[in-house]
């Protein structure tokens, strides 16, 4: 099932009028991205170029088009977003609320293809729950390549519903609702499951910015399509339906009875509060450990952290290094990971910066916009009444910091192991880059996020850090 297909074979494949009818009809009023791969060098398209209006899709002549747009870089899957805007034709208006017309609910079920009967069987968990509120007709099943999107069409909700809470804000409860709904039944499933290459588990994804696979489109790393089925059809799904060459797909994605997820919608607004609300927390993520594969390969895998882990690690470092005070520089890696990973997602964060001067204290208290801040160098950040740093009215605690980044990291290396050689790594900056937002984003941070390992433990220096190093030294 992996790659095989070369880019005659992809665009001849997207040239099938069904296909380009199923991918403009589902990808109308969304944002588009197009997943492409050259020579082995990935890259995820917005836009129509580096300034222009963000990608979009009218009708099935612009899916051709879209392709033959970059058709130089190998474009390859096509993803649109969860939001329907009122108007897509302005860059601006991907990043507006009040432009969103509809967004469409949809609980993203992540696994192995070896694992499919295991994801068929949490697909209808969530399937069963939605229609315990009443949500049936409107709901359908897409399989995206190695697990499933469940999703409720987004125009089940009436417009009496959609004028009284933004449509992101219902999906994201929506979706957070059901998943809590449903907890303990998808862990036994996963507790079950078969041991596969990826773990299997159900995140609720909705964002401002997030995209999915459309119907029909080419999964990026298989040579499988994503195909739609009912509820009804979850017996009788394989993967062999979504082979290119003879796909089985049901158009019947379509359907949708208005009105029939209003009261799901009301009870999610009411315990979760919203999208908007819950801004800077954790998404959620239902999943559990699962058994090791023995390795086939006597060789081992290279040891990866992810940026956020990176992020959190370094950030709490550099607090730590100017203060000493380990638990709020916990809490201050996690406040500027999840910063970070917001203003990349949703838009450009605003980084509230102050003038450094040779009597600048490193850590100073004050008061901005009505709400207490504290300045790491020129870098301000808000924080509670206890002291702790926050994100909308959510404080980010060292547990949180343990649990999220010290956890995750101690999956790949001893987390001991990697704060020492943060903190050593950090230690040979001069003092002025510790104090700088911009420059230990782009001088500390950029340089090893994705190498930390290889960078800071193994000490395998890049030739662009050295290079920092001797103009340091000059």
């Amino acid at each position: 099932m992996a790659i095989n297909l070369d880019i005659k074979e992809i665009m001849k494949y997207y040239s099938n009028p069904e296909v380009r009818k199923e991918i403009a009809d589902y990808s109308k009023n969304r944002w588009i991205a197009i997943h492409t791969s050259l020579k082995g060098v990935s890259y995820f398209i917005r836009y129509w170029s580096k300034s222009g209006p963000p990608l979009h899709i009218a009708s099935p002549n612009d899916v051709g088009a879209l392709l033959a747009r970059f058709r130089g870089l190998g474009p390859r899957t096509i993803y649109a977003s969860v939001n329907v805007y009122h108007n897509i034709s302005r860059r601006e208006g991907v990043e507006d609320p009040n432009n969103i017309r509809y967004c469409t609910p949809i609980w993203d079920i992540d696994g192995s293809l070896e694992c499919c009967g295991d994801i068929v069987d949490v697909a209808r968990v969530i399937v069963e729950a939605l229609e315990k509120y009443g949500v049936s007709k409107s709901v359908y099943i897409k399989w995206s390549g190695r697990g499933m999107h469940v999703q409720i069409h987004e125009k089940a909700f009436s417009h009496e519903i959609l004028s009284r809470y933004n449509p992101l804000d219902i999906a994201y409860s929506v979706v957070d609702y059901i998943i809590n709904a449903c907890k303990d039944k998808i862990i036994e499933i996963i507790n079950k499951a078969c041991v596969g290459e990826r773990p299997l588990k159900v995140e609720n994804e909705i964002d401002l910015k997030r995209v999915f696979t459309v119907p029909l489109s080419l999964h990026k790393s298989l040579d499988l399509v994503a195909v739609c089925l009912k509820p009804n059809q979850l017996d009788d799904f394989t993967p062999e339906w979504a082979k290119p060459d003879n796909f089985k797909h049901d158009t019947e994605w379509r359907k949708f009875e208005e009105g029939e997820a209003d009261e799901l919608a009301i009870k999610a607004m009411s315990e979760i509060g919203g999208y908007f609300k819950r801004i800077g927390e954790i998404r959620k993520v239902v999943q559990v450990e699962q058994p090791k594969k023995i390795a086939r390969r006597k060789t081992k895998k290279p040891v990866k952290i992810g940026r956020f882990q990176v992020m959190a690690l370094l950030q709490a470092a550099r607090y730590y290094l100017l203060t000493g005070d380990i638990d709020k520089a916990k809490s201050f890696g996690l406040n500027r990971a999840i910063f970070y990973a917001w203003a990349k997602r949703h838009a450009k964060g605003r980084v509230f910066k102050r003038k450094i001067t040779d009597t600048t204290r490193e850590v100073e208290v004050t008061t901005r916009e009505g709400k207490k801040m504290m300045y790491i160098g020129d870098e301000g950040a808000f924080i509670s009444e206890k002291g702790w740093f926050i994100i909308g009215d959510k404080e980010q605690l060292p547990s949180d910091y343990d649990k999220e980044i010290a956890d995750k990291i101690s999956t790949a290396i001893p987390y001991e192991e990697a704060w020492k050689a943060a903190i050593e790594y950090l230690k040979q900056f001069p003092k002025k880059v510790l104090l700088s937002q911009s420059k230990f984003y782009n001088e500390a941070y950029k340089t090893v996020r994705d190498n930390f390992f290889d960078i800071v433990v193994k000490k395998k220096r890049p030739p662009s850090l050295l290079d920092f190093e001797n103009k340091r030294t000059e």
